[in-house]
Protein backbone atom coordinates (compact mmCIF):
# COMPACT_ATOMS: atom_id res chain seq x y z
CA UNK A 1 0.00 0.00 0.00
CA UNK A 2 1.40 3.41 -0.96
CA UNK A 3 1.46 6.64 1.04
CA UNK A 4 -1.93 7.80 -0.28
CA UNK A 5 -3.61 4.53 0.82
CA UNK A 6 -2.17 4.90 4.29
CA UNK A 7 -3.48 8.48 4.52
CA UNK A 8 -6.94 7.39 3.35
CA UNK A 9 -7.10 4.67 5.97
CA UNK A 10 -5.87 7.10 8.63
CA UNK A 11 -8.54 9.61 7.61
CA UNK A 12 -11.23 6.93 7.77
CA UNK A 13 -10.11 5.86 11.25
CA UNK A 14 -10.10 9.49 12.40
CA UNK A 15 -13.62 10.01 11.00
CA UNK A 16 -14.90 6.92 12.80
CA UNK A 17 -13.27 7.98 16.07
CA UNK A 18 -14.79 11.48 15.82
CA UNK A 19 -18.19 9.99 15.02
CA UNK A 20 -18.04 7.72 18.05
CA UNK A 21 -16.96 10.59 20.29
CA UNK A 22 -19.81 12.77 19.02
CA UNK A 23 -22.40 10.04 19.54
CA UNK A 24 -21.12 9.38 23.08
CA UNK A 25 -21.39 13.09 23.87
CA UNK A 26 -24.93 13.22 22.49
CA UNK A 27 -25.93 10.15 24.50
CA UNK A 28 -24.43 11.63 27.69
CA UNK A 29 -26.32 14.89 27.13
CA UNK A 30 -29.58 12.95 27.03
CA UNK A 31 -29.01 11.03 30.26
CA UNK A 32 -32.12 10.24 32.27
CA UNK A 33 -30.16 9.75 35.52
CA UNK A 34 -31.92 12.67 37.23
CA UNK A 35 -35.26 10.84 37.01
CA UNK A 36 -36.33 7.99 39.31
CA UNK A 37 -37.51 5.37 36.82
CA UNK A 38 -37.93 2.75 39.55
CA UNK A 39 -40.58 4.75 41.44
CA UNK A 40 -42.89 6.07 38.74
CA UNK A 41 -46.03 7.96 39.76
CA UNK A 42 -49.35 8.85 38.18
CA UNK A 43 -50.38 12.49 38.22
CA UNK A 44 -53.54 14.18 36.96
CA UNK A 45 -54.24 17.82 36.42
CA UNK A 46 -54.80 20.77 34.16
CA UNK A 47 -52.25 21.74 31.53
CA UNK A 48 -51.17 25.36 32.02
CA UNK A 49 -48.54 25.46 29.26
CA UNK A 50 -47.24 23.24 26.46
CA UNK A 51 -43.82 24.05 24.97
CA UNK A 52 -43.13 22.29 21.65
CA UNK A 53 -39.45 23.25 21.60
CA UNK A 54 -36.05 21.70 20.94
CA UNK A 55 -34.27 19.92 22.43
CA UNK A 56 -37.22 18.70 24.58
CA UNK A 57 -40.91 19.45 24.91
CA UNK A 58 -42.29 20.55 28.29
CA UNK A 59 -45.77 20.24 29.76
CA UNK A 60 -46.68 22.40 32.77
CA UNK A 61 -49.47 20.86 34.83
CA UNK A 62 -51.32 21.96 37.96
CA UNK A 63 -52.33 18.83 39.84
CA UNK A 64 -50.58 15.81 41.21
CA UNK A 65 -50.96 12.38 42.72
CA UNK A 66 -54.39 11.31 43.96
CA UNK A 67 -54.98 12.30 47.57
CA UNK A 68 -52.07 14.74 47.71
CA UNK A 69 -51.94 18.53 47.63
CA UNK A 70 -52.07 19.87 44.03
CA UNK A 71 -48.83 21.46 42.83
CA UNK A 72 -47.33 22.93 39.70
CA UNK A 73 -45.36 20.27 37.80
CA UNK A 74 -42.88 20.57 34.93
CA UNK A 75 -42.84 17.41 32.85
CA UNK A 76 -40.10 16.85 30.26
CA UNK A 77 -40.63 14.93 27.06
CA UNK A 78 -38.54 13.86 24.09
CA UNK A 79 -37.68 16.13 21.18
CA UNK A 80 -40.39 17.33 18.78
CA UNK A 81 -38.73 15.31 16.00
CA UNK A 82 -38.99 12.03 17.92
CA UNK A 83 -42.52 12.75 19.12
CA UNK A 84 -43.72 13.81 15.67
CA UNK A 85 -42.63 10.43 14.28
CA UNK A 86 -44.78 8.57 16.84
CA UNK A 87 -47.97 10.58 16.37
CA UNK A 88 -47.58 13.77 18.37
CA UNK A 89 -48.29 17.18 16.82
CA UNK A 90 -47.43 20.68 18.02
CA UNK A 91 -51.05 21.22 19.11
CA UNK A 92 -51.92 17.79 20.56
CA UNK A 93 -51.75 19.20 24.11
CA UNK A 94 -53.31 22.57 24.94
CA UNK A 95 -53.56 24.81 27.98
CA UNK A 96 -56.75 23.90 29.81
CA UNK A 97 -56.61 20.19 28.89
CA UNK A 98 -57.27 17.73 31.70
CA UNK A 99 -54.58 15.03 31.46
CA UNK A 100 -53.37 12.00 33.37
CA UNK A 101 -49.70 11.04 33.11
CA UNK A 102 -47.27 8.40 34.24
CA UNK A 103 -43.94 10.04 34.98
CA UNK A 104 -40.55 9.17 36.41
CA UNK A 105 -40.21 11.90 39.08
CA UNK A 106 -37.10 13.95 39.69
CA UNK A 107 -34.76 12.32 42.20
CA UNK A 108 -34.45 15.68 43.99
CA UNK A 109 -38.10 15.54 45.07
CA UNK A 110 -38.94 18.70 43.12
CA UNK A 111 -42.21 18.81 41.19
CA UNK A 112 -41.03 17.54 37.86
CA UNK A 113 -40.42 14.40 35.93
CA UNK A 114 -39.88 12.53 32.71
CA UNK A 115 -43.01 11.71 30.76
CA UNK A 116 -43.76 8.04 30.17
CA UNK A 117 -47.44 8.16 29.11
CA UNK A 118 -50.09 10.84 28.80
CA UNK A 119 -53.85 10.35 28.47
CA UNK A 120 -55.47 13.23 26.62
CA UNK A 121 -59.02 14.56 27.23
CA UNK A 122 -60.36 12.49 24.29
CA UNK A 123 -58.96 9.31 25.86
CA UNK A 124 -56.07 8.98 23.38
CA UNK A 125 -52.84 7.77 25.03
CA UNK A 126 -49.40 8.86 23.79
CA UNK A 127 -45.99 7.69 24.92
CA UNK A 128 -42.67 9.54 25.00
CA UNK A 129 -40.72 7.44 22.50
CA UNK A 130 -38.40 4.53 23.09
CA UNK A 131 -35.43 6.35 24.58
CA UNK A 132 -37.38 7.40 27.69
CA UNK A 133 -38.28 3.82 28.56
CA UNK A 134 -41.65 2.28 29.24
CA UNK A 135 -44.11 3.02 32.00
CA UNK A 136 -43.89 0.51 34.83
CA UNK A 137 -47.27 1.38 36.39
CA UNK A 138 -50.70 1.45 34.77
CA UNK A 139 -52.15 4.72 33.52
CA UNK A 140 -55.71 3.86 34.56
Amino acid sequence: MGPSGSRSRGAAILAIALGLAASAAAFAHHSFAMFDNEHQVKISGTVTKFDWTNPHIYIQVNGGEAGKEPKSWTIEGASPGILNRIGWKFNVVKAGDQVTMVIAPLRTGENGGLLKLVKLPDGHVLNNGGFAGAATIPLD
